[in-house]
């Protein structure tokens, strides 16, 4: 598999953009946001569904946000979104991160969340994003670290959900432990002035309990990734359907916690 070409893991079943579609500005870019002026230039790369795009053009209108992603399937879907909240300042355009179609210095904010553990090579989607970034700009990148997440009450099923995930994913050409990596990454691309952080989601009330572990036990048995799992090798049929079972058992758990971690970087142009 050439370097700059990566599988994305989840592909887009439902299970995947429930996912996807809880994420806003406030709870997946609040480390951005101190950054975000009216009249801005923003590319949002690897924007899915669009619910943190939508966010971002509020933000900066007048401005405009470019939101890019790797299928039209999916831009479809993020502009259904802006449609439904009458934003009419963002674009979509099908995109790869690693060579964008952009003019050097084109925006003043660059963002990706969730999209450096799924590329090819994150250094060089780093160097784009930091080229089609004016000078004074900043580049904002958050991924999750997989091998970071904990949760309680001990729970083997998802101890061996873990191992399957990340083996499917670096079967794929990704890094599912991006986040602890992100600031080595944007030194190895270019960047000297740098502002890293961390944050996590939690979920520990019954109904968000309900909803992660729900969604995951779909997804371990639904989505692209469960065809992968089983096409290359990582679990059988079986073992995916047992993993999902655990899911479900750890989401009836009345004292369950479950955390998620990001890694964060500010990059200044």
């Amino acid at each position: 598999m050439p370097k700059e070409t990566a599988v994305y893991t989840h592909g887009h079943h439902e299970s995947v953009l429930r996912s996807h579609r809880w994420r806003t500005a406030a709870n997946s870019a609040a480390y951005l946001l101190g950054e975000l002026r009216p009249g801005q230039a923003v590319l949002d790369v690897g924007c899915g569904p669009g619910t943190i795009t939508a966010d971002l053009a509020a933000l900066v209108a007048p401005g405009r946000v470019t939101a890019v992603d790797t299928t039209a399937d999916i831009l479809a879907r993020a502009a259904a979104v802006a449609d439904e909240r009458a934003l009419d300042n963002v674009e979509f355009a099908v995109a790869d991160v690693h060579a964008l179609d952009f003019p050097d210095g084109s925006f003043d904010v660059v963002h990706a969340h969730q999209v450096l553990q799924h590329v090819g090579d994150p250094v060089q989607a780093l160097r784009e994003m930091r080229r089609v970034c004016r000078p004074g700009g900043v580049v904002a990148v958050r991924d999750s670290d997989y091998a970071a997440m904990t949760w309680y009450p001990e729970a083997p099923g998802l101890d061996t959900w873990l191992d399957v995930y990340e083996r499917v994913a670096r079967g794929n050409g990704g890094e599912p432990d991006a986040g602890r990596r992100l600031l080595s990454w944007a030194r190895q691309a270019g960047f000297t002035d740098i502002t890293p952080t961390a944050a996590a989601w939690c979920f520990a009330t019954p109904e968000s309990r309900a909803w992660w572990s729900g969604l995951w036990a779909d997804r371990t048995t639904d989505s692209v990734y469960a065809e992968l799992a089983v096409a290359g090798g990582h679990a059988s049929t079986a073992q995916l359907t047992a993993i999902a079972g655990a899911w479900r058992s750890w989401g009836a758990e009345d004292e369950g916690w479950f955390m998620v971690p990001h890694g964060e970087v500010l990059c200044r142009v």
